[in-house]
């Protein structure tokens, strides 16, 4: 894969390999080292060294061989599966699963569960993702719990890829933010997209800035230290929700990438993971022309930050502090 890049300005001077460490995360130096060294790695079409000093204006190029996944077998991982025919298949996904297999996570995802379900039940799974990504239409963050829908043929796949395209499917969240917003609904709108520093992170500091748009609700206040919120994305560009929130000052509770750490512990109340879920899915099924709709709550790690938050918010005189089981999960803290 042929990446391209110009070094920005007020970019101080550096080695080579140095920054694109700090620029690449998912790369190590090392292997960095070995792609300058076979000239995949270039400096305005130049062949250099990795000492080479880098400046503002430089235009490097990148050619990094994508990596063969290992074989992808199918695990025995649970799946509350919501709703199955012989076109797709909905489920409620769980936090903490990453959604497809990847460098670090070859197994023990979504994708190696649904391999399973299927060499289990007979059934099949679209070929149009790949062998990396069979039957997936769309994803979730490893945090983010909540529905998605796979898809089983290829006909459907495109069917199903085509509504996302175009914005027609009807998708509603839920969120803890960091503090209260001053309106209580709104629309933010912020183009997005991979940020020029930190490319794991997206940002409105992009040379590829796509159109976002998202409405948000204020649904439950927890005092002034923070909230509950319905989102309604029109767009589905990636972390769109993250960066959204956190260009409104109110970050997602949980979210130490786009909140740093004063958005994971509130009040003595650790957050276990992203605050966010994947509420209700809509769309129109590709084979009977049916509306489908699909609502499930928040998980129970959801629930008792709500339920801790509540507490917080209230003198113990006036309401009595109640045990929260599980909710103090220092090891998962972000």
């Amino acid at each position: 894969m042929i990446t391209e890049f110009l070094v920005t300005s007020g970019e101080q001077p550096k080695r080579l390999d140095l920054f694109l460490a700090n620029r690449e995360r998912d790369i190590s130096r090392s292997a960095l080292q070995r792609l300058i060294e076979l000239g995949r790695i270039r400096i305005n079409d130049q062949v250099v060294k990795a000492s080479q000093k880098i400046k503002p204006g430089d235009r490097i190029t990148m050619d990094v061989p994508k990596p063969e996944p290992l074989s992808i077998k199918g695990e025995a991982i649970p799946l509350e599966i919501l709703f199955e025919d012989e076109s797709l298949l909905v489920l409620n996904k769980p936090p903490g699963i990453v959604v497809h297999p990847a460098p670090g996570n070859w197994t023990g995802t979504l994708v190696n569960a649904l391999l399973h379900h299927f060499q289990t039940s007979g059934g099949s799974i679209s070929t149009i993702g790949g062998k990396e990504r069979p039957g997936l239409v769309h994803r979730l963050d490893k945090e983010t719990s909540g529905i998605m829908v796979t898809a089983k043929t290829d006909v459907a796949h495109r069917a199903l890829a085509a509504q996302f395209k175009l914005h027609t499917i009807t998708r509603v969240y839920e969120a803890l933010i960091w503090g209260v917003p001053k309106k209580g609904r709104g629309v933010i709108e912020l183009a997005i997209g991979r940020d020029i520093k930190d490319r794991k992170t997206f940002s409105s500091r992009t040379t590829s800035p796509k159109e976002s748009i998202t409405e948000y609700v204020v649904d439950r206040r927890f005092g002034k230290v923070a909230a509950h919120v319905l989102l309604y994305p029109r767009t589905g560009r990636t972390h769109q929700l993250r960066v959204h929130l956190a260009s409104l000052g109110h970050p997602i509770l949980g979210d130490h990438t786009y909140g740093g750490r004063k958005v994971c512990v509130i009040g003595g109340v650790e957050m276990p993971r992203v605050m966010l879920h994947a509420r209700t899915l809509g769309f129109t099924h590709p084979a009977t022309g049916k509306v489908e709709d699909f609502t499930r709550s928040v998980p129970g790690d959801m629930k008792r930050v709500m339920h801790a938050l509540e507490q917080l918010i209230f003198p113990e005189e006036k309401k009595p502090r109640e045990p929260v089981a599980d909710l103090h999960l220092t090891e998962d803290a972000c």
